[in-house]
């Protein structure tokens, strides 16, 4: 796992993950409105982009990573962590395993459901398609339905050309197969958890159970949004709802 920092770090640390089969610069817009308040740390999760050259493992394995940088540099705690999808997982992850490692925190498309369709099919099947994600036709359709912005599709581009075989079967695999652990109703964070309305049934329903396991959590439910949709396209929003959230603690969100 490798970091990026933006921002003073004397100013309160945010961190910031992103989806799977992204990297850093694709949280750039909110990153550009977050740096003069806050410091910004934008981990790139295990085998993804510049990281590449390491196999992802795990949600788990990639949570104690994350763990260990806070500890390592930030006194083990933080202002807030915030994750998109597979990103949201490892925030869900690290959540359970450090009841206050942050005082809030944002979980935007996280699976809680296993889908047990996919431990069976999609590791044979990414192996044999494994090829197509260098090709530039089917980057392009990906990244369109991953809601990353045209501005941005050189860079998803250049990282799914680093993503080894291994890293995507894990991924898929450890994304699939993810079920938060009970200890999350323990976490001292203040949650938000928000998925789109467009998005699949598992998404909203693994978005409510969430939120019933989570006291005090707020769920919002976003109209007209598909998977990512939120933070990928409407940054702005995005940071509304994440000030507001640090500025009003136990307040509804």
């Amino acid at each position: 796992m490798k970091i990026k920092e933006s921002g003073s770090k004397a100013l309160p640390t945010v961190v910031l993950l992103h989806g799977g089969g992204l990297s850093w610069w694709s949280l750039n817009d909110i990153i550009e409105l977050l740096k003069n308040d806050y410091h910004v740390v934008t981990p790139i999760i295990d085998g993804h982009g510049e990281d590449g050259e390491n196999t992802f493992i795990s949600i788990e394995e990639s949570a104690n990573h994350l763990i260990q940088y806070i500890d390592e540099k930030l006194n083990g705690e933080v202002l807030a962590i915030c994750g998109l999808s597979i990103g949201a997982q490892i925030v869900t992850e690290v959540l359970t395993k450090r009841e206050k490692i942050s005082k809030y925190a944002i979980i935007e498309s996280a699976l809680i459901i296993p889908m047990k369709s996919v431990s069976i099919f999609t590791a044979p099947m990414y192996k044999l398609f494994y090829g197509l994600i260098q090709k530039k036709w089917f980057s392009k359709l990906q990244a369109k339905s991953l809601f990353v912005p045209e501005n941005m599709f050189e860079n998803y581009y250049e990282d799914s050309l680093r993503i080894s075989k291994q890293s995507l079967v894990n991924i898929t695999l450890s994304n699939a197969s993810f079920n938060v652990k009970s200890s999350i109703s323990h976490t001292k964070s203040k949650v938000l958890i928000i998925v789109g309305k467009k998005e699949m049934k598992i998404m909203k329903k693994s978005a409510i159970q969430l939120s019933q396991m989570i006291p005090g959590s707020v769920l919002k439910i976003i109209e007209g949004m598909g998977h990512g949709e939120i933070s990928l396209v409407h940054p702005t929003q995005y940071v509304e709802l994440l000030n507001h959230l640090l500025n009003s603690g136990n307040q509804e969100t």
